[in-house]
């Protein structure tokens, strides 16, 4: 009997093991999701009608970290850069990476001018942009750029040069407005 009960605390001790070595096992990231309706998943992230713990753009994907801590990464366009700019007076915070879900600028619903030029001097964009909710300015622009940026509001101006290439910074934090 003694030998029967070793017999079986031996094998729980085995299987428990199993089950925690499997479980500390890193997971392997899923391949990006291609979805014809990332700008509309975007947007939905910028205007606050979608919500996740978190939702991260960089150049090449979005990754949405949801409350239940799954998470569902998203391919962004071959030939398409997504930045979020937040233009601002008096208060902004360091950002590289956009997270959709958590940042915030200052001045939201606001009616801005956005120029850009790229290093030819051909205008990329000239128009009137409402900022989002969230206080920034969610652009898509041609991928492997060097552009020149002007935005004004309220007669104040900021001036900037972004970049679109692989790896650059998708959140710009830097346009104070004087």
């Amino acid at each position: 009997m003694k030998k029967l009960m070793m017999g079986i605390a031996g094998f729980a001790v085995i299987a428990l093991g199993v089950f925690w070595y499997i479980g500390n096992q890193p997971t392997k990231e899923a391949s990006p999701v291609v979805s014809a309706d990332i700008k509309q998943i975007v947007q939905d992230f910028s205007l606050g009608k979608s919500t996740a713990a978190s939702a991260s753009i960089n150049s090449t994907e979005l990754k949405v970290v949801h409350e239940n801590a799954k998470a569902t990464v998203y391919a962004l366009p071959e030939d398409e850069f997504f930045v979020s700019i937040a233009p601002f007076v008096d208060e902004t915070h360091p950002c590289a990476i956009h997270n959709l879900a958590t940042c915030r600028g200052e001045l939201a619903n606001e009616e801005f001018k956005v120029y850009m030029e790229d290093r030819d001097g051909n205008v990329v964009l000239d128009q009137m942009i409402k900022s989002q909710p969230n206080g920034f300015i969610d652009l898509w622009l041609p991928r492997d750029q060097q552009l020149k940026v002007k935005i004004t509001h309220d007669g104040r101006t900021s001036e900037s040069e972004i970049s679109t290439f692989k790896d650059d910074n998708t959140c710009i934090t830097t346009m104070q407005l004087t």
